[in-house]
């Protein structure tokens, strides 16, 4: 197993969160190729200090340790199960880790398809974002051997301060996708909860100081809450994506044969945002949906001169 003492990181997929992965690594002081299907992307990665490669073989040949950032779980798969034959082309003692969000099951099909190929293989999807991604603060999810990770934990620990290993192969999403499950269901009902209020004449931002600490309080409260009363659905995100996200639970739940009745309530009211904006940028575009249907925005009111 390698990792230790690598000489050169590829990156496939140098999107939003693919790009700063790649200047991260660069200032750690790795030989970094990236590469993606938009050739435009070409001027991100040189403008970072690693080098292009126009090919997905040219770009993971020879490299140590290889990181894919998918847009999400279809990419993944096609990537590596179907005519990406990603598996194939990596290097003998390469080790593969997925920062993409997917679903345990495709989790589960690709870590058996990198046993069969003898490739070490984690997945590790993110929280944090683009801005901890840039900032090196991320949190990572991690699926997988306990082993493999100890000898990767040095390249992660270039953008990640806090590395949970989930458990085995499949787990790391599925956590990932259960935090997000959360959020988005806590969002939704704080929207809910926020609009009554206000309608009521209580604004949002004096709500939001009586919950803090409160019974009532959240990560989403806390932390997120403020930028939907500023107007701002996180656009860092699409819409289309959460859906993804959503629907993949919802499927997981399901067949687990586990009541989730608030959890298809969330992915329908996501579905139903989607089905009204389109596949637009914004994780809080489900808040903006209920807004519209109260015939109002979460504002306060401005202050008086």
């Amino acid at each position: 197993m390698g990792v230790e003492g690598v000489a050169s990181v590829a990156v496939v997929g140098v999107g939003r969160i693919g790009a700063p992965l790649v200047g991260r690594l660069v200032a750690a002081g790795y030989e970094v190729v990236g590469t993606d299907i938009r050739p435009e992307r070409r001027g991100v990665v040189e403008a970072a200090g690693a080098r292009w490669a126009a090919d997905l073989g040219t770009a993971v040949a020879g490299a140590g340790v290889v990181f894919t950032v998918m847009p999400g779980g279809p990419e993944l798969e096609d990537l590596v199960l179907g005519s990406g034959r990603l598996l194939a082309r990596l290097a003998g003692g390469a080790v593969w880790v997925d920062l993409t969000s997917a679903s345990v099951e495709l989790g589960q099909e690709c870590a058996r398809a990198a046993a069969a190929q003898g490739i070490a293989h984690l997945e590790a999807p993110i929280g944090g974002g683009v801005d901890g991604m840039r900032d090196g603060t991320l949190t990572l999810y991690v699926g997988g051997e306990g082993g493999v990770l100890a000898a990767a934990e040095p390249i992660l620990r270039t953008f990640a301060t806090t590395i949970h290993h989930a458990g085995g192969h499949g787990m790391g999403y599925l956590t990932k996708l259960l935090i997000n499950l959360l959020w988005f269901g806590q969002a939704a009902l704080t929207t809910e909860v926020m609009l009554l209020a206000q309608k009521h004449g209580q604004a949002p931002g004096y709500l939001r100081e009586i919950l803090r600490g409160s019974a009532g309080d959240s990560a989403f409260a806390e932390r997120h809450l403020p930028a939907l009363l500023g107007g701002d659905y996180l656009a860092d995100f699409g819409l289309d994506r959460c859906v993804e996200e959503l629907d993949s639970v919802e499927r997981t739940a399901a067949r687990a044969d586990v009541p989730h009745p608030i959890t298809a309530a969330v992915a329908a009211l996501h579905r139903s945002a989607l089905h009204r904006y389109g596949p637009v940028d914004g994780e809080l575009m489900a808040a903006a949906w209920l807004e519209e249907q109260a015939g109002t925005r979460l504002q306060d009111p401005p202050p008086r001169s």
